[in-house]
């Protein structure tokens, strides 16, 4: 692993989450010794709720998101009732394991990238080929392409057009990868992280991502994408880079974003 590589993981919030929790546990015991000394002696559940408190105040002073400190002061309670309902539903370990194992093959590193799995539909896709010039093929990618819906979906509407999806997470790709192949479909599907796409072998770039992901998602389509190019993200804006176009997809509030090069 590359040194920018560990400096990006460690800067992860997930990961800086987890430290801030494992030193929130101190605190929290030293919480529970003083009202025990002043005879207020606490349940299980309100030493979890004060774990949580401490790991979510150390959140607010870190620099976290807002989410994330919800997710800090619920967290420690939620394992609690987790696992008093698994010890009365007579749970086996390993359905645990196979639990961890399908959200592991399906979010991988959602922890570093802040982008976890968002499914679009049908409405995104009729708006998406509406986008598409029809008078010459085209370059299209999806980044972060899931269970593959659009590209699927394009390559069938245009077969004169090569239409690619990238994603990082090992089963959304497996899974579109068995669903081409099973269709005869001329898309094609690439495992591996959009950052190493060169952005500039491609007409249309389509991103569903997340709002933390989408400066650095401009930072490199100004740096590689060709004039004549085009940049489209459903939902999610860029800060201070006002799009050429706004469209609602259907009746949903939800908007394709689209920019041109």
């Amino acid at each position: 692993m590359s040194a920018a590589a560990s400096r990006r993981i460690r800067r992860a919030p997930a990961i800086r989450a987890l430290l801030l929790q494992i030193l929130a546990f101190p605190l929290m015991l030293a919480t529970v010794w003083l009202l025990a000394r002043a005879g207020m002696p606490l349940s299980l559940f309100g030493v979890t709720l004060v774990q949580g408190a401490w790991a979510a105040l150390l959140s607010w002073r870190a620099g976290l998101a807002s989410w994330w400190r919800a997710i800090q002061f619920q967290f420690p309670p939620a394992l609690l009732l987790a696992r008093q309902g698994a010890d009365a539903l007579a749970l086996p370990p390993a359905a645990f394991l196979a639990v961890f194992l399908f959200l592991l093959l399906l979010y991988w590193s959602t922890f570093r990238t802040q982008v976890p799995y968002y499914p679009s539909g049908r409405r995104v896709w009729d708006a998406v080929a509406a986008q598409l010039p029809a008078d010459r093929p085209l370059r299209i990618v999806d980044i972060g392409s899931g269970l593959g819906g659009l590209v699927l979906e394009l390559a069938g509407r245009r077969p004169d057009c090569e239409v690619t999806g990238i994603e990082l997470a090992p089963l959304p790709w497996l899974a579109s990868s068995l669903r081409a192949r099973l269709a005869g479909s001329r898309a094609r599907f690439l495992r591996g992280d959009y950052e190493n796409l060169n952005f500039g072998n491609f007409d249309v770039v389509f991103a569903y991502l997340s709002p933390a992901a989408m400066d650095a998602l401009w930072r490199k389509a100004a740096a590689e994408m060709r004039p004549g190019s085009v940049l489209i993200s459903y939902e999610f804006t860029i800060a201070g880079r006002e799009p050429e176009q706004r469209l609602v997809t259907g009746d949903s509030r939800k908007i394709l974003y689209i920019w041109h090069f």
